[in-house]
């Protein structure tokens, strides 16, 4: 019986092949197009090489389908406010309180004849913008606007310190106050603050208008910074100041949400120089061996040389 099976399959094999050949060959046949790609990538360059110019480095980054992104220098500018402070005040020196029997009282009076009267000009074209504007009721408005964005610097209240100052004057007050604690606190008005200065600029159109007040405000505060390690750097909080200061407000008066925030201060040129402010740093110790122990060296810390560092 098992040879039997043997010469029947023996038999039917050359049969089953030749018709799968035959139904192979009915079949379609692939067709094979050869096709070039295109290189995506750089190629790094080869050594001993003369390097390339930039404008060779670009046609090359182009040719292989790298787009090579453009740079652009231009700056953005900020229509909500100005970049700076315009025809800024010039505070007299003591305080406009030399005698106009003198010269330089006499300069000093005529400088701020000369003032005062630009600064009437530009009263008239920020009522006409802003008609509830009173020289009278904007000093105390001012002073505590100040206070309050004091505050929220301390606070590090962020929200609210972009509601009370312009975007020139905020990196002006957080710069290098990360890693820094504060102490602020206004005591009281030693004199009413007044207005003092007022121009009305224009920028990039003429009717493009922004009004800038200057106000004199002098207080007793006291200030205290300490570092990330809570050591004192300037200041005392026990320890109040009498401080005078001019101080810049800003509004921009064509937009009618426009509101009155601190744009800027002015430091007049016979202010006395600030205080030096006391920094940590690390006295570098001796080279110790695996074996060895600091305490076992009895080493003695130099005392270091009188330093002062200026903020």
């Amino acid at each position: 019986m098992a040879i039997s099976i043997c010469r029947t399959l023996k038999y039917l094999q050359p049969t089953t092949c030749q018709n799968i050949k035959c139904a192979a060959a009915l079949l379609p046949q692939p067709l094979l197009v050869p096709i070039r790609t295109k290189k995506r990538y750089f190629i790094p360059p080869a050594v001993n090489v003369k390097q390339k110019s930039q404008s060779e480095q670009e046609t090359k980054a182009r040719a292989a389908g790298v787009v090579v992104r453009q740079q652009y220098i231009e700056r953005a500018i900020n229509i909500s406010c100005t970049a700076g402070i315009f025809d800024p005040y010039v505070p007299p020196e003591g305080d406009a309180r030399l005698s106009t029997l003198s010269k330089e009282g006499l300069k000093q009076r005529t400088e701020q004849l000369r003032q005062s009267a630009a600064s009437q000009l530009a009263f008239r074209k920020i009522k006409d913008h802003d008609p509830e504007f009173s020289t009278k009721e904007f000093p105390a408005l001012a002073q505590q606007m100040f206070i309050d964005a004091h505050a929220a610097l301390t606070q590090f209240n962020k929200e609210k310190l972009h509601s009370l100052v312009t975007e020139r004057c905020y990196p002006e007050m957080v710069r290098g106050n990360r890693y820094k604690t504060l102490r602020w606190r206004f005591i009281e008005s030693l004199e009413p603050p007044r207005v003092v200065h007022a121009r009305c600029p224009d920028m990039i159109s003429k009717g493009n208008l922004y009004g800038q007040v200057t106000l004199r405000v002098h207080s007793r505060q006291t200030l205290a910074i300490y570092d990330r390690f809570g050591r004192l750097m300037l200041g005392d909080e026990d320890e109040p100041r009498d401080v005078l200061e001019y101080l810049v407000l800003e509004r921009h008066l064509v937009n009618p949400y426009g509101r009155w925030r601190l744009h800027g201060k002015i430091v007049p040129a016979w202010a006395p120089p600030k205080d030096p402010i006391i920094k940590t740093v690390v006295i570098p110790g001796p080279t110790l061996k695996p074996e060895e122990e600091f305490e076992d060296l009895h080493y003695q810390v130099p005392k270091p040389k009188a330093v002062q560092w200026y903020k």
